[in-house]
């Protein structure tokens, strides 16, 4: 790659930030920082940009490295960081990478936008989950805004070159998120060339990331860590109730996340002492005992907990506005709070609300119950699905017999 001036690179880089729409405010921060960058520059007597240069120029003048070492290092120090990598990103992307982005409105071209409206409502034909429409529709649009920073005017102009380009940018981040971009990418292709968009089948020439999620082995609580997790809760409060509640939901009936904020109260069968409902992610019923605990946590809530606000959700948010949880909240943030009550080691594996999932489906191993029976109360469509929770039992694992002998024969 032929490097250019920093001078240039600067100038390109203004250009695109201007028509992403950053403030003055930004723009100037900005401005600051470069002038400071090219004056350090032209001190080593360098006229292009390079990773080295940007690292030395920050720490001469910000510290970051010491300071990061030592756990003092400031949200508005990041920045700083930030800066010299959206530089790299440029100089060789030739655009601003999405990861940089403050602003949720990703498209601005009329004729994309469109394009990306119509997808949507593909995607909604097709009866894909919500998560899943939002997450092919969004990252269709950072495809498409990639392309218009490539002064690609038209659906027509896109060429594999353009799309090899755009997975270079994704450098960095775990092949499970790549995998997660190039789904979303593949149908957005399909329905180009359904809709004779594009004349290319370029969903048949995208990569494919050569691994499998069973390669992985899933997050999951020690008992002891888990307890300690719900004794943190105080089950006092309005607050404390929901938690409780959604908390055992996830860890006792191991419910998918989107499946709990999207519980109402005809779910409940309190006669038969079933939980029924439609899975959001297999669109499958799935039918489960209500437990006595778990019973009685969703009851407290909506007895003593819940505001009383016009919503079939039995879950809302308890700051105004009272309304559901959006759906693109994951509720990470009520366990990351309740890991800091109970002065739990932070472990990011462990701070999502699937973990909860991850636990039930260890701790049902490790009392003997058939795979079969854990793929039904998780509401797996095959055993295949509930296989990789297998890993997660190492004590088993270490039981395992290995055969070594080659047959020499």
């Amino acid at each position: 790659m032929q490097m250019k001036p920093l001078k240039e690179v600067l100038q390109g880089l203004d250009q695109v930030m201007l028509r992403l729409g950053y403030t003055e405010g930004s723009m100037r921060f900005y401005h600051r920082r470069w002038r400071m960058l090219t004056e350090f520059a032209e001190e080593k007597g360098e006229l292009c940009y390079t990773e080295k240069l940007g690292i030395d120029f920050i720490e001469k003048y910000f510290n970051i490295f010491e300071k990061d070492f030592e756990g003092t290092l400031t949200q508005a120090e990041v920045q700083n960081l930030r800066i010299i990598r959206m530089i790299g990103d440029f100089q060789l992307h030739h655009t601003v990478l999405r990861r940089y982005y403050k602003h949720k409105v990703i498209l601005t071209n009329p004729y994309f936008i469109e394009i990306n409206t119509r997808f949507k409502q593909y995607c909604i034909e097709k009866c894909y989950s919500n998560v899943t429409i939002d997450h092919y529709v969004k990252q269709a649009a950072r495809f498409l805004d990639f392309a218009v920073s490539q002064g690609i005017e038209s659906c027509q102009e896109i060429t594999l070159t353009l799309i090899n380009n755009y997975i270079k940018t994704l450098a960095g981040y775990t092949y499970k998120t790549v995998e997660q971009i190039l789904c979303s990418l593949r149908a957005f292709f399909r329905f180009l060339r359904l809709n004779e968009e594009i004349d290319v089948d370029f969903a048949s020439k995208l990569p494919m990331v050569q691994a499998r999620k069973q390669t992985r082995i899933p997050s999951a609580w020690l008992a002891e860590d888990l307890k300690k997790l719900i004794g943190s809760i105080d089950r006092g409060n309005p607050m404390g109730k929901r938690d409780y509640a959604i908390i055992l939901l996830a860890c006792r009936l191991g419910l998918r996340c989107t499946d709990i904020k999207n519980l109402t109260i005809d779910n409940f069968h309190w006669e038969d002492k079933k939980l029924i409902f439609v899975q959001s992610k297999t669109r499958t019923t799935l039918s489960l005992p209500l437990t006595a605990e778990v019973g009685w946590s969703v009851i407290d809530y909506l007895k003593y907990g819940r505001p009383n606000v016009e919503s079939r959700c039995i879950f809302v948010r308890h700051l105004a506005p009272f309304l559901p949880f959006s759906e693109g909240d994951h509720l990470n943030q009520i366990i990351a709070k309740y890991i800091r009550l109970a002065h739990l080691s932070i472990l990011r594996k462990k701070a999502g609300m699937h973990s909860m999932r991850h636990t039930l489906a260890s701790l049902l191993l490790e009392s003997d119950t058939p795979l079969p029976v854990i793929s039904d109360i998780l509401g797996h469509i095959d055993t295949e699905s509930t296989a990789v929770y297998l890993k997660i039992d190492i004590k088993r694992l270490k039981e395992c017999p290995l055969d070594l002998v080659e047959d020499m024969s």
